[in-house]
């Protein structure tokens, strides 16, 4: 599996195996698909976790709305996307972050990799309403903070109501 880990302070832990593997990087001959999402508690704030090319496939991400509840606040990626795709990167993210009315963070690596492949970086977080909360560029490695605010994200939501108007539908 490509698998993503989620560590909590008392040593405890979940994980996300990536549902889509990457054809073009032949990862269906290496890994196995993950089938199951996880959603996870941090302060308060619902996180689900995607890897790289989930990015490309929204109904996987989709959120869910029932009781009143959204099923996640932050939807956050961690990949190796290339720099020749950093538009459909940032495009995406923003995107993911619209549709499903959350915040959606994109973490991308930087620099070259063995085989010559550049990676761009634009480490980003979009907000439920599209607009760019952060984003870090790609010419070296940094560490950076973003204020989510939750107050933002309640109004968003309950002034669109998209929640309510959602398509039920099931993945097979």
């Amino acid at each position: 599996y490509n698998r993503f880990v989620w560590m909590r302070r008392d040593g405890s832990f979940d994980y996300y195996d990536k549902k889509h593997l990457f054809r073009m990087g032949d990862e269906h001959l290496h890994y196995s698909a993950g089938n199951k999402k996880l959603i996870v508690e941090l302060k308060g704030w619902k996180v689900m976790p995607m890897v790289c090319y989930d990015l490309r496939f929204p109904v996987w991400s989709k959120n869910e709305y029932s009781d009143g509840k959204y099923a996640y606040d932050l939807l956050l990626y961690v990949a190796n996307w290339p720099a020749v795709r950093s538009l459909a990167w940032t495009s995406l993210i923003t995107a993911r972050a619209i549709e499903n009315i959350s915040y959606a963070a994109g973490l991308n690596r930087i620099g070259k990799d063995g085989r010559g492949y550049e990676y761009s970086g634009n480490s980003m977080v979009a907000g439920p309403d599209g607009n760019t909360i952060m984003e870090i560029g790609s010419d070296k490695a940094s560490v950076s903070t973003a204020k989510l605010k939750a107050e933002n994200l309640i109004q968003s939501r309950a002034k669109l109501g998209v929640g309510k108007d959602w398509d039920a539908f099931n993945i097979q």
